[in-house]
């Protein structure tokens, strides 16, 4: 049985905007932002960030998650984090929040034959 390989391409080939910042002392929100409504509308059908493959990436529970907007007028998915510890604790590895973003770089999204 030969099973048909999916062929994928990375998300940051297709969004032009990759980013994590601070949402307030105790949030982090991320930014994917697409230039076109066919790369926005792969992605989000393909659910490699949906609030699920949010919490598998980043190994995070669900109730860690308090906001997850696929927000079309934008093409842009947005999701926002609570912080292990507020922003400049003690121990705060990144306190603008910024360096977060980097996981979602690797993300591998399927494509299907006839794009």
């Amino acid at each position: 049985m030969n099973a048909k390989a999916v062929r994928t391409v990375p998300l940051s080939s297709l969004a032009k905007t990759i980013r994590s910042k601070n949402a307030g002392v105790d949030k982090i929100t991320f930014d994917v932002i697409f230039n076109n409504r066919a790369s926005y509308d792969l992605v989000r059908r393909s659910k490699v960030l949906s609030r699920e493959a949010v919490c598998r990436i980043y190994g995070i529970p669900d109730s860690r998650i308090s906001d997850h907007v696929e927000f079309d007028p934008a093409l842009a998915i947005k999701f926002t984090i609570y912080r292990k510890m507020p922003s400049g604790s003690l121990g705060d590895p990144d306190i603008f929040g910024s360096q977060q973003y980097a996981p979602l770089l690797g993300i591998e999204v399927p494509v299907d034959g006839s794009s």
